[in-house]
């Protein structure tokens, strides 16, 4: 049994930060996937939405949120994130986050789309892999955190469970005592008692074919938190970014929104704009504008990808700006200052997760989430564009200010069960775990994408029950593996979306339904699912 008082599942942004305020209070576990260096905030590309300019305001971001949360934003969370911000941004920079200046040394803010003005902080085009490169050495020497690599959590142990197996009323609240955890390298399951845990686990991309996110984000915090009984809010809401690169070669590559900050133009193959049909914003559109714009030309023309031209930009402009697209577009032989890059939407953010408080907290005691893995009420139906490593900076202190009062409250539990594998045997083929992993992708991207219907969702929903029925069956007669987790995970969040999407009877934000065209009053709440235990 390994014990600490905070145990933290995730090494992106949300955990390295969470870590570092908790370990003030008390000791810390990190739990890291695969390495530590590979999460969701190392490809973020764009940036950090803060005011830092004094030309800007405070309110102007405000409600530049709100306008892209489509009337669900929870305006309290909303402006908490805006005012605190700065300071989280500040503290990043004192850690040594090299945000990009400009040649009299002021901050270089960018544009992104649905933002009114230039307030997003970067490192060129590479913010998120800079963020993680600063603060995993400070993590990685700091004596009272331990970090596990290439341990994936399978399972939270909390006090309603504890209570089931000895046949007892479980308690309410309940409470969380830490979880099951698998290494990888040796395939065996640890207990991982801790007063306090805190899901950093980012999104869940990877449960639609087409995404920008690494293979990584499979909603394994959000798949947890439902299977313990936890509120999820929200997850009809999936952002589809409108720009990830279209090449054979080329596998979840985003082109950031910051090139349509900078003026980029998104054309048809035949060389016509088209944004002017869908929004007076055109290219600074919010996301779910330009990706639906995008879906509904490539339907329209039967072409397989439009392109984003930042060919009116100089060579140098480009290559220092955005070297990361500028060197991965020419090792594909695309030259980004003299040809269109070719792009299509992709499954890239999700805007619910585990619904939690203003201090991170879920309906379990002492369980927190942080980041992408929850719905803060920040994003509403829609996320503004660099607003995700925002919330995950400013709800990572919050989460660890409370925190810090749970653990002087809750008891850490050292009489936790040891995993019983059961008659689990080893698998004897892996074709299949691949196969139904396949199988669910390409049915949420066919049925469960851009635009939905009820007859597209129904049948998602007929499908993905079938094949949580036969994943929990094979789950429970198979000695565990990662992929067999992430399997698992997948399917339960998959079935969380097509639920929540059935349910919302009107289009909003990312949410857009050929059945209900249009935004209804009645549904201007959250979407919540709880699951009785």
């Amino acid at each position: 049994m390994e014990k600490s008082d905070f145990l933290v599942v995730g090494a992106g942004l949300a955990g390295l930060a969470f870590a570092l305020e908790a370990a003030r209070h008390g000791s810390v576990t990190i739990l890291a996937k695969t390495t530590a260096e590979e999460s969701n905030t190392r490809y973020a590309q764009g940036g950090i939405a803060a005011v830092m300019d004094p030309s800007d305001r405070p309110e102007s971001h405000v409600q530049d949120t709100l306008v892209a949360g489509a009337g669900l934003c929870r305006r309290e969370v909303v402006e908490l994130c805006v005012k605190e911000g700065p300071d989280r941004l500040n503290e990043l920079m004192a850690l040594g986050v090299p945000f990009s200046r400009d040649t009299a040394g002021h901050l270089d803010l960018g544009r992104e789309g649905g933002h009114s003005t230039r307030r997003v902080l970067h490192v060129k085009d590479r913010t998120g892999a800079a963020v993680v490169e600063t603060l995993l050495p400070v993590v990685r020497a700091h004596p009272r955190i331990r970090l596990f690599e290439n341990h994936i959590a399978v399972d939270l142990i909390h006090a309603a469970w504890l209570a089931r197996r000895k046949d007892r009323v479980p308690p309410v609240p309940n409470e969380v005592h830490g979880a099951y955890v698998l290494d990888r390298r040796t395939g065996r399951v640890k207990v991982f008692a801790a007063r306090v845990v805190v899901l950093c686990t980012g999104g869940a991309g990877k449960v639609y074919l087409y995404t920008s996110n690494p293979d990584i984000a499979s909603g394994d915090g959000i798949a947890m938190a439902w299977r313990a009984g936890v509120r999820i809010a929200n997850m009809e809401f999936i952002q589809f970014h409108p720009t990830c690169l279209y090449h054979p070669q080329a596998k979840n590559f985003l082109i950031t929104e910051a090139m349509r900050g900078e003026g980029g133009v998104l054309r048809r193959a035949d060389g016509g704009t088209f944004m002017e049909r869908y929004d007076p914003r055109r290219e600074l559109a919010p996301r779910d504008v330009v990706a639906r714009a995008i879906d509904a030309e490539l339907k329209r023309t039967g072409e397989e990808c439009v392109f984003l031209d930042m060919t009116h930009h100089p060579r140098a402009f480009l290559s220092s700006r955005f070297p990361t697209v500028y060197e991965r577009c020419a090792s594909l032989g695309i030259d980004i200052a003299a040809q269109p890059i070719p792009v299509v939407p992709a499954a890239h953010y999700c805007c619910g997760g585990v619904d939690v408080d203003l201090f991170g907290e879920s309906s379990i005691r002492g369980l927190y989430a942080v980041g992408e893995t929850s719905c803060t009420g920040l994003h509403g139906a829609n996320r503004l564009a660099s607003n995700s490593l925002l919330e995950a900076v400013v709800f990572a202190r919050r989460a660890a200010v409370s925190g810090a009062e749970r653990i002087r409250e809750m008891d850490l539990r050292t009489d936790l069960p040891a995993w019983d594998p059961g008659g689990a045997v080893d698998a004897d083929e892996q074709v299949l775990i691949t196969q139904t992993w396949d199988e669910i992708r390409r049915c949420m991207w066919s049925y469960v994408g851009i635009v939905r219907t009820n007859r597209r969702l129904e049948r998602a929903r007929h499908r993905v029950d079938l094949l949580n029925d036969e994943i929990q069956e094979y789950y429970w007669d198979t000695r565990l593996t990662a992929d067999l987790v992430e399997l698992r995970n997948l399917a339960t969040v998959a079935g969380l979306v097509v639920e929540s999407a059935l349910r919302r009877q009107e289009s909003r934000g990312l949410h857009w339904t050929a059945d209900f065209p249009r935004t209804d009053e009645r549904f201007l709440h959250d979407t919540v699912l709880e699951r009785r235990l």
